[in-house]
């Protein structure tokens, strides 16, 4: 850590155990009565309108006063409340706090804080919006502020700490591979890879350190997270190989649908182009995500049935109503016709799930695995994106999800990054690792693969664009000119009313694919997405 002053941690107070001071554990048709003794009956259930007022009115003015004990005592937590609420006076030299209470729901009051942070002779302004929630106390039955790290800032998480220091490594201007500056205010998908680019790559970028206010994430080992800077050091350069135009398509095609991600390789280099994320918990599954990707997996599970010798593009895979392998019955999407005279091809490009589950008798246990680690890079844990990546996982299962696998169900997982791969080497027939900054920046060794076989490459585009022009994806894929190909796929998940929507596609030089949780169809959902991404591909 650099200079400045002392860290406090905040202390591990499990998830369950600040939601256990509910109010789930009381009898809420009590209240406020007297016994029949005359004795003054114990409060319990929920707090009222007038407990929630005051006590959150005690806390903010405690807060204000930075008077860390008075306000740790009303809360359901004492001891973790002090320590933070200390160190965010002292250590994180915060001061002139006010805080503006907002209307609230039953015992959740909203609200604002403004504050200063000062360091020597600088000091800058902060502004957020919070949250808490009043419970009653176990033992007291006082209402209480029911203790979160987040009240205190939203960014805050169990085991984070919150100062003002040198900063560990300088900030960077992140620019894109036509040299124009990529911010997280412009596009804030990339708020999270930017800050573990600079963790990474900072030192490198002959940048100064500068002091700022920041959320140190030692729980969880992630990037600092900074809040304000104070002292502006001098920002080093760092060449991504993203594209500005394809982020700003990114960015735009995710916020139409919730819990959604998508990202975009360009296939004869595999540097990452694009990715994006529309999701309330800030987490990059465009990178990390790991989802059965449904009939999306068809891709790998058709170049294992070539390359196997079982049958080709134009032999064949017929479509029945139902398959039943291992005591397991498998259907297709409603609507669709079965055809028992179906070649590989029209399976593919009509999303036939029985025809691809017929063949679970003739492929090997590791038959998908190794298709996918061998051919496509997937599942070896080897990639070295720059950042953080989930490699795919497809386990050579000898059960009832071999069959399941081969549509992208069981127990196979991936992330969008890994499809638009998987669609970028179908494309080109070679693998070639998605990266966001050159391997030489840091001296990285990129992961390898055989690739695909000229022919297998040849019938997996001849597939796909059938897919684009008449199949399945023919709907979103319209209008688009030039080479394309694509495949749709939705993966059921329990407890979901609606299957995971998967679509991935290629246009030229870009392969792109995305992910929309809750979301339908591959067309519903994912597939906007990525035609939107793909129509800024040159």
């Amino acid at each position: 850590m650099g200079r400045g002053v002392r860290v406090a941690v905040i202390s591990g107070v499990c998830v369950t155990m600040l939601g256990g001071a509910g109010y789930g554990m009381y009898n809420i048709a009590s209240a406020l009565n007297t016994t029949a003794s005359g004795t003054k009956a114990v409060p319990t259930g929920p707090p009222s309108r007038e407990e929630v007022e005051e006590t959150t009115a005690k806390f903010f003015a405690a807060w204000e006063k930075n008077q860390p004990e008075q306000a740790a005592a009303l809360t359901n937590f004492p001891e973790d409340a002090r320590s933070l609420l200390t160190a965010y006076g002292s250590d994180a030299h915060i001061t002139g706090v006010h805080i503006t209470p907002g209307k609230a729901s039953g015992e959740s009051v909203p609200f604002q804080v403004r504050a200063t942070v000062s360091y020597g002779e600088e000091s800058r302004p902060l502004a957020y919006a919070s949250r808490l929630t009043v419970v009653r106390g176990v033992t007291s039955h006082e209402p209480l502020v029911d203790w979160n790290p987040a009240l205190v800032h939203p960014r805050l998480a169990k085991g984070d700490s919150l100062t003002v220091e040198e900063s560990a490594t300088p900030q960077i201007d992140a620019v894109d591979r036509n040299g124009k500056v990529l911010t997280k205010e412009k596009y804030p998908s990339l708020g999270p890879v930017l800050d573990e680019l600079r963790k990474r790559y900072g030192d490198r970028t002959g940048g100064q350190a500068g002091v700022e206010l920041v959320i140190r994430h030692t729980g969880s080992g992630a990037a600092d997270t900074t809040l304000t800077t104070l002292v502006k050091g001098k920002p080093g350069k760092l060449r991504t190989t993203l594209s500005a135009s394809a982020q700003a398509a990114a960015e735009a095609a995710v916020t139409d649908y919730t819990n959604s991600s998508v990202a975009a390789v360009q296939p004869s280099t595999g540097e990452i182009l694009a990715f994006a994320n529309h999701r309330d918990d800030g987490f990059n599954a465009a990178f990390l995500g790991e989802l059965a990707p449904g009939s999306t997996m068809k891709i790998i599970s058709a170049a294992t049935l070539i390359d196997s010798g079982l049958t080709s593009a134009s032999g064949p895979a017929p479509c029945p109503p139902s398959a039943v392998w291992q005591s397991q019955t498998f259907t297709n999407l409603t609507g669709l016709t079965p055809n028992e005279n179906a070649t590989l091809s029209e399976s593919f490009a009509r999303s036939c799930n029985t025809a691809f589950v017929k063949f679970a008798d003739d492929v090997k246990p590791d038959s998908l695995s190794s298709e996918a680690a061998e051919r496509f890079g997937i599942g070896r844990n080897d990639w070295k994106v720059g950042v953080p990546s989930f490699d795919g996982r497809v386990p050579a299962p000898d059960g009832p999800d071999r069959a399941a696998g081969l549509i992208g169900q069981g127990q196979v997982q991936m992330s969008p990054l890994n499809m638009a791969s998987v669609t970028a080497t179908a494309k080109t027939g070679t693998f070639r690792q998605p990266v966001i900054v050159p391997l030489g920046l840091d001296g990285r060794t990129a992961a390898t693969a055989r690739g695909l076989a000229p022919g297998t490459s040849q019938q997996l585009r001849a597939m796909m664009n059938r897919t684009a022009r008449s199949g399945t994806a023919a709907g979103v894929m319209a209008g688009l000119s030039g080479n394309v190909g694509a495949k749709t796929g939705s993966a059921e998940v329990d407890g979901q009313s609606k299957s995971n929507s998967w679509f991935t596609g290629y246009r030229n030089d870009m392969a792109a694919a995305a992910m929309t949780e809750d979301g339908g169809h591959g067309i519903d959902a994912a597939g906007p997405i990525v035609a939107r991404v793909l129509r800024s591909a040159g």
